[in-house]
Parts: structure tokens; sequence; C-alpha cells
């Protein structure tokens, strides 16, 4: 039986979070994961593959391999662990994309702006950057290229797992608004082969889903509309069903109100929203949406509970009507006209 640790050695692992996180940021930077899929090898095997120092690789690689990530074993050499196996990539359940993009040093920066944030209500990106955090993206487009590899790195569990909670069959036709290249859409078109699909987002990444793998698929592309435009201008009509992933949660609630009234205003009489988000429990136990939340009060978004889900759809038109978890931390908020 482990031995329970004292309060302040509780305290000391929790303020060195950032040492685990930088490690494994530059294990993802390095590809050690994928220099590892054929099998263990020495650190300086690894630093040569890697083009960096053996001596501060493997202090990294030991560090990683205390909490989890890589194992070490006779002769210096490592190998993977379950842990060490999502940081590469390519592979289902990579987290190789969110690795990077989470611990990049423009979104340290901004992190460092929390304790302006929390003092003055200001959103902590643009105090660190200049300009909000979708508005920079758009002009560095590698960091624009990470972010979109690390949504993916999140999609390769939570889309299977959406499209196997909500009953879609039921459809006709199903608007994804903000859906990127449309990897969820192609999940659940794939699931409901009677579905017809539209892929509504910004012209420029509407333009990169034409390229992209999962709405040209042999089977998807056939169903699948792609339409451009701005959600806080209008939506496309007459859809049965609206879903919106991770889309509310980058808005404060006067703007994630007008997607929701714009949805409405769109889909069919006997139409719904759906919105794909982390839903915060009450109570103290721990919770990945809880965390999430700082990180969309440092970027300028949130999340929120059920009754905060409750007032926005009633300020849009519509009626929070249930709440369908998932086998993932996301929940299906289902709304319909009042």
């Amino acid at each position: 039986m482990a031995k329970k640790l004292p309060p302040p050695a509780v305290m000391l692992n929790l303020t060195i979070g950032h040492f685990v996180s930088q490690l494994i940021h530059v294990a993802a930077k390095l590809r050690l994961a994928d220099l590892l899929k054929d099998g263990p090898r020495t650190a300086e095997q690894l630093a040569a593959a890697a083009d960096v120092q053996a001596s501060a690789l493997y202090r990294v690689l030991r560090a990683l391999a205390s909490v989890g990530v890589f194992a070490e074993t006779k002769g210096r050499r490592f190998k993977l662990t379950p842990l060490a196996a999502t940081l590469q990539t390519g592979v289902p359940g990579s987290m190789h994309g969110f690795a990077l993009f989470i611990n990049e040093k423009y979104m340290w920066d901004a992190w460092e702006q929390l304790l302006h944030g929390v003092k003055t209500d200001e959103v902590p990106f643009p105090k660190a950057h200049g300009v909000p955090v979708f508005e920079y993206l758009e002009k560095h487009t590698q960091d624009l290229q990470v972010f979109g590899e690390a949504m993916t790195s999140l999609s390769g569990t939570e889309n299977p797992a959406i499209a196997a909670a909500y009953k879609f069959s039921g459809l006709r036709t199903l608007v994804d608004v903000g859906g990127g290249h449309g990897s969820l859409l192609a999940t659940i078109l794939k699931a409901n082969p009677k579905l017809q699909g539209v892929l509504f987002d910004m012209p420029s990444t509407i333009a990169g889903a034409k390229k992209d793998r999962h709405v040209t698929a042999k089977g998807i592309a056939a169903r699948c509309t792609l339409e451009s435009g701005d959600f806080f201008e209008s939506v496309p009509k007459g859809g049965d069903a609206y879903i919106m992933k991770y889309i509310l949660h980058d808005w404060d609630d006067e703007r994630s109100v007008k997607i929701l009234a714009n949805c409405r205003a769109a889909m069919n009489e006997k139409g719904r929203v759906l919105v794909v988000d982390n839903v915060i429990p009450p109570g103290n136990d721990p919770d990945w949406g809880k965390l999430l939340d700082i990180q969309m009060l440092v970027i300028g978004g949130r999340e929120r509970t059920k009754k905060e889900f409750g007032a926005m759809f009633a300020e849009a038109g519509l009626k929070l009507t249930r709440v369908v978890p998932t086998k993932c931390p996301l929940s299906i908020v289902e709304g319909v006209r009042v």
C-alpha cells in the first residue's frame, strides 16, 4: 500500500507540474516516441538521431521515466511505455500535437498574465501578445498548424465517443458549425449512412478541408456539403440539427448567444442545437473541465455549468432539453426552440 504523502510534499509536487509538462514538450519536439517505435535504444543513439547532446538527453529521459513516460532498462537504454506511446505521431490516440501546442512559448507567455487577468478581468492573451488568440494564430501559420494538430490529437478519442452517445440516425441533415476540417462530422456520417452533412467554417478553413482526408473520403464526400462564412453573421439554413464542438467555450456569453441565435434562426421548425463542450459539475472532485476552464480564461473563453448553458439557451430563444454524457470528458448539451 502506497504511503500517503504529507501536505507539504503533495504541494511540492503540484508546484513543479510545469517541470513535467516542459519535459513532455521536449520529448514531443524531438519526436523521441517515434524514434523508439521499433524498439529500445540507448540515450546516445537517440541523441544522435535527434541531433542533441547525449548527456542532457539522458537526464531528460530519466526524469520522464520516473513519471511513467518511457522506461529505462539496462545499458542506459530506453523503451516506450503506454504513456510514451501516446507521443507518437500518426497513431490512434496520439497526444503529440496537444503536447506541442499547450506548451509552446506563446501560450506560456499568455499564462504569465493570468494574475493580471484575475486582478483586472482583462483577457490575459491580448495582454501578452496585443491581439486575441485567433487573430494571433492567423498571423503565425506554424503555430496555427500546431493548433490544428492539437485539436486532431483530442479528436481521435473524442469523436467516436460523441458519435456513439447520440441518436443521429433520426436526423436528415446535420450542420457542423465551426467544424474545422470535418473530422467530427465525418465520424458521425460514417456511423450513420443515411445522414447528410454540412461542414461550415471560415473560408480559409474550408479551403483546407477540401484538401483533407476527412470529408473527402469515399462514402463521405457525396453526403457532405462544404460552406464558408462567419457564424456571428449567419449559418447554413435548413438543418435538422446544428452541432458545435469546442465552439462556444471559445467565446463569452454575449457572442455565444449570438451563435446560438443564428442557429435557431436557420434550423428547421423541429430542429435542435447540440453543443459539445465540457459541462462543469458541482462539488470539489477533480474534473478536466475545471482546469481547461483556466486555459479558456487565459485566451478569452470559458467552460460552463448546466445552469449557465440553460441561461444562454434561453437568451437565444432556446430551451435546454437534456445533457447527454459521452465516454469522453465532453457532453452533448441539447436545445430546441422555446
